[in-house]
């Protein structure tokens, strides 16, 4: 009963901590923390074993690795490879340099900070990866590099984890002739494990994948992870770098995708386990009794790495603007999960006391803590700034007589514009977006910044000249604003403009558009004809299904255009759209068909028989 009554507080503190501190923007990691600081010893003391629990959690982290190993496929390290192993390879040698000597001067032995000034410049993976997706940014400049840079410390702390215990047995001794040997030794079952996996374990997979039995195939992943893990602890090196080889021997494999997602549910509860149990063994004693000291680390921490971040990026990170170059050194400047792996590590080896380790431990704790806090600062700040910059000016539009206008040049107006070039035919383009305008300036496009929605500017855009208008802008307000003054006071003008969606397909419609082209509908309609093909269908019936949607759908838009406004009436007439278009498949089903050879057909499917038997 001891068992399940551990296992339920575990699964209630979690259950009831993660989620509020994702509410309140604090992460799922540091979620997991403060569980285990509230069940632990140094909250209410419902669970006492502490150091087999973190032992435990461990496998959490084995797992992480194999899944970061994984991710390691030839094209993706070649696509990131300037990031990963410019930028990545420079902010870990830089900050473990400089924290390692704020070690040496603090009193500690050379190898301890070593150890210490590698473990802090490590960020923490979970943490940052999650903030940035909270908040929209992992497309953004600064999301992509931390990526980068987070990927290459996730390979750097491979070989810290195997060679620490090494460290450890050799009592931070100079290295002599019986530790080389076991160096040795270790280096060749690297060797033979990567050799005989190389051979071994695709065929093992394929032939567990042909028994098409999930539970097993599932089965066979944890066998894999933990089987490699174990293997290697029993030859001296750490379960988490057998994990991390095995995932790097199947990263190319075809059954890479279902070995994640069969691991990702154990890794998940593995991982916040080990966090849990990293919250319960923070000595938070040590904020009372010398929190001067603990806080001094943090300070230093969060300093140096937002530091040597912020310049490292300016350096290195060509293309990436000043403010991004901030919150990249901003949102990567806290302490990570490995820091706590290796810690530990090192105080189980003998290499480091207790009592760094736990304020180590603590300080890595609170600088995560301080991360969304110091990012949503860094964010308000960095928008007090750009609300001062005074405004740019619109550009001057050369006195050209184009018979096109295209406003809006993201990526469906340079398509536009791309073919309207190819056919040299002559186009002005205008976008709103002074960073769009700088970034597609790059590649030779020619363009003016400057906002559509100004009458004064397609005045001087010579727009009464021009007989096109495409109205690309993203945007719904805005367009709709544009396509208002278009309309009122060019009438020549001929107006295409992009939708978003159908209610403002509708309003433009009724603001007198020529032509609307709602983004998704024709890629759709094209999708869906290579869907029903998939399905057995010939050629000319995919083409004929899509084809009666879309006339259906136009027809249905048309009689929604004098409703738009009322939602209840919209409900009731997509309803009796959507059983009109029923209707219209079944008795496309039921008409009498062409017969004969048709285009895509095959014997193998029969004679038609129209789209609803099919």
């Amino acid at each position: 009963m001891g068992f399940l009554v551990e296992a339920v507080v575990f699964l209630g503190a979690a259950t009831l901590v993660v989620p509020l501190f994702r509410k309140l923007g604090l992460g799922a990691v540091l979620g997991y923390v403060a569980a285990g600081v509230l069940i632990g010893p140094w909250g209410l003391a419902l669970i006492s074993d502490v150091e087999n629990i973190l032992h435990f959690a461990e496998i959490g982290v084995v797992m992480l690795l194999f899944v970061i190993g994984l991710e390691l496929q030839p094209a993706r390290l070649r696509v990131l490879r300037r990031t990963v192993f410019g930028l990545g390879t420079a902010q870990v040698l830089i900050t473990t340099a400089v924290l390692t000597g704020i070690a040496l001067a603090s009193g500690l032995a050379p190898i301890v900070a070593v150890v210490v000034g590698f473990a802090l410049s490590l960020s923490s993976t979970a943490f940052v990866l999650q903030l940035l997706a909270e908040r929209k940014a992992l497309t953004a400049a600064h999301g992509r590099a931390s990526f980068g840079v987070l990927l290459f410390q996730d390979l750097a702390v491979i070989p810290a984890i195997a060679v620490l215990p090494l460290l450890g047995s050799a009592n931070g001794l100079a290295m002599d002739r019986a530790m080389l040997l076991e160096m040795a030794e270790v280096a060749l079952v690297i060797a033979v494990f990567v050799f005989g996996g190389r051979y071994l374990l695709r065929p093992l997979l394929r032939i567990v994948a042909r028994a098409q039995i999930h539970e097993i195939f599932t089965a066979a992943a944890l066998l894999l992870v933990l089987g490699a893990g174990l293997l290697m602890e029993t030859a001296g090196i750490s379960m988490g770098l057998g994990a991390f080889l095995a995932g790097v021997l199947v990263a190319d494999s075809e059954y890479r995708h279902q070995l994640e997602a069969d691991i990702e549910p154990f890794k998940g509860l593995l991982l916040g386990l080990f966090f849990i149990a990293v919250g319960m063994s923070a000595n938070l004693g040590l904020l009372a009794s010398a929190p001067w000291l603990v806080l001094g680390i943090v300070a230093a921490l969060i300093t140096v790495k937002a530091l040597v971040l912020f310049a490292l990026a300016l350096a290195l990170a060509s293309g990436l603007p000043r403010g991004n170059a901030g919150a990249f050194a901003v949102v990567l400047s806290q302490g990570g999960e490995f820091a706590f792996v290796l810690f530990t590590a090192a105080q189980n080896g003998g290499l480091m006391g207790r009592e760094i380790a736990e304020h180590l431990i603590l300080a890595v704790t609170l600088s995560m803590a301080s991360t969304p806090l110091l990012y949503a600062w860094y964010e308000a700040r960095l928008a007090r700034a750009r609300a001062r910059v005074p405004e740019r000016p619109f550009d001057m539009v050369e006195d050209t007589d184009h018979q096109v206008v295209i406003a809006g040049f993201g990526r469906f107006g340079q398509i536009i514009a791309r073919i309207l070039a190819s056919m040299r035919i002559p186009f002005t383009a205008l976008d709103a977006s002074p960073l769009q305008v700088d970034f597609v300036r790059r590649f030779g496009n020619k363009i003016h910044y400057g906002d559509a929605r100004r009458l004064d500017l397609l005045r001087a855009a010579r727009i009464d000249k021009a007989r096109v208008f495409v109205l690309a802008v993203d945007d719904v307000e805005s367009s709709v604003q544009i396509a208002e003054t278009v309309k009122s006071h060019f009438p020549h003008l001929k107006l295409y403009a992009r939708a978003r969606n159908r209610q403002h397909e509708m309003h433009l419609k009724s603001l007198g558009a020529d032509a609307i082209i709602r983004e998704t509908l024709l890629s759709s309609l094209h999708l869906a004809e290579q869907v029903l093909l998939g399905l057995g269908l010939t050629a000319s019936d995919a083409r004929r299904a899509a084809e009666i949607f879309r006339r259906h759908d136009q027809e249905t838009l048309e009689r929604q255009l004098a409703i738009r406004d009322d939602r209840e009436a919209l409900i009731e007439s997509s309803k009796d759209s959507a059983r009109q278009l029923q209707e219209l498949f079944e008795a496309d089903a039921q008409a009498p068909k062409r017969t004969g050879p048709q285009r895509g057909s095959s014997s193998a499917h029969g004679p038609h028989t129209g789209l609803i038997s099919r």
